[in-house]
């Protein structure tokens, strides 16, 4: 058992304490917002995440999991520290990590005794180097500490599968000393454990999102491609994807990838890249292609329905993807935006996230489910790919709406048996 304290209760934060102290250990987790830890203290948990209320539970009661304030409290009683706050775009592209810095400081300053410090966040190449700096600068008694890079590879939606069974365990590290900790603490998860230094670690996250944001702008290149000669993207997805060398993850042509990490982590790589006399111009080039989708789909629902202007658009999704309430860089939210703009009225449905899209939009109908905004729509857009909407009533939707029309952002539905429904389906490179 190790005596883990883990900073901020966001995602990341919140998924590695809570699978932390169901592995055994005292874990100790802290925000600074009061509200948000007085409600995790009751068990209410402030992010939608498949099984975290129920294991967050769990390990309350077992008094392995509790919730603080105070970061010199948490300081004090933990050995590794895990810093998980978040790291957003700067105005120059690359990351602020204006939260790092001061979280470090106060580390810092609160340290008594030895210490591991663990950069979670996914933060750039050389963060390490300036969060040992920052300590130096203010552990005025000269306490000895270790820094270490253990990037997360969660995806939001599967986040507890993810962090009990990685394909891998990245640890960068600077001495022995802390290696072993480390391991210790992540012997119980049966995964490869890649060891390598600080900023190999740190650059093995960022290329990482950034190689699985390449795929996704890749084969919605190929989608248009599809679109102009005839074929099936998807099929093109299937045969490509049995190749053992690219297999078929992130082959899903559609409206674009969205979330708090693939947009922010390619900024932030191309950022790097341009900082360190590098210009990385495929990574561009991704970005480019991703904000392109967003037009493509505006087209698509113009070619629908003709004008935008007064007509009544049903979009079903406001999360960036299934399984989660996070709408950060949702494609659905900057879509609504768009269409608002052309002059459309929106009605929309999301199981998950509409109290936070309540928070973001204004002037939108937001429903009690999926019937209700097809009902006297002029168009529906699927923008999540939830599961209730791959199983939804089509013969029902097609009476609600006012014209039997659904531009399909995610490719849910089969083209043939979409037209022999009697809908007029647009999606991307299908026939």
């Amino acid at each position: 058992m190790q005596r883990i304290g883990v900073i901020g209760t966001g995602y990341v934060g919140l998924v590695t304490a809570a699978v932390l102290a169901d592995l055994g250990n005292k874990v100790v987790c802290q925000d600074s917002d009061l509200r948000k830890i007085k409600n995790l203290q009751k068990g209410i948990i402030p992010i939608y995440e498949p099984g975290l209320a129920k294991i967050v539970k769990k390990n309350i009661k077992a008094k392995r999991l509790s919730f603080t304030f105070n970061l010199p409290n948490l300081v004090n009683k933990s050995l590794v520290i895990f810093i998980c706050v978040g790291t957003p775009s700067g105005k120059d592209g690359g990351a602020d990590l204006s939260s790092v810095e001061n979280v470090t400081h106060r580390i810092a300053q609160s340290m008594k005794e030895y210490k591991i410090i663990v950069e979670k966040s996914t933060v750039p190449v050389e963060t390490g180097e300036w969060i040992r700096r920052t300590i130096l600068m203010h552990n005025k008694c000269g306490i000895k500490f270790s820094i270490v890079s253990n990037p997360e590879f969660l995806r939001e939606g599967s986040a507890l599968e993810d962090a009990l069974h990685p394909d891998r365990i990245v640890l960068g590290v600077e001495d022995e000393r802390a290696e072993k900790v480390m391991r210790s603490l992540f012997k119980p998860i049966k995964a490869p454990i890649v060891v390598t230094n600080i900023k190999t670690a740190e650059m093995i996250k960022h290329a990482s999102n950034s190689f699985l944001a390449t795929k996704i702008s890749f084969i919605n290149a190929v989608a248009r491609l599809c679109d102009k000669v005839g074929a099936d993207v998807t099929k093109v997805a299937e045969g490509m994807g049995l190749d053992k060398r690219i297999q078929r993850a992130f082959l899903n042509a559609g409206a674009g990838f969205g979330g708090s990490c693939f947009p922010k982590d390619l900024e932030a790589f191309i950022y790097l890249a341009k900082k360190s006399g590098y210009d990385f111009g495929l990574l561009k080039e991704v970005a480019r292609i991703n904000k392109q989708q967003k037009q493509l789909l505006i087209k698509k629902i113009e070619e629908a329905v003709w004008i935008i202007s007064g007509k009544t658009i049903g979009v079903l999704g406001l999360s960036f993807k299934p399984n989660t309430d996070d709408i950060r860089f949702s494609s659905s939210i900057d879509l609504i935006k768009m269409l608002q703009s052309d002059g459309a009225k929106i009605k929309a449905y999301d199981p998950q996230a509409m109290p936070k899209a309540k928070k973001e939009l204004k002037n939108v109908k937001f429903c009690r489910d999926h019937y209700e905004v097809a009902r006297n729509s002029d168009c529906l857009v699927i923008m999540t790919e939830w599961e209730q909407f791959r199983s939804m009533d089509l013969t029902r939707i097609k009476r609600l709406l006012r014209k039997p029309i659904i531009v399909d952002g995610r490719n849910i539905f089969q083209p043939k048996e979409m037209a022999r429904l009697g809908f007029t389906y647009k999606c991307f490179g299908r026939v």
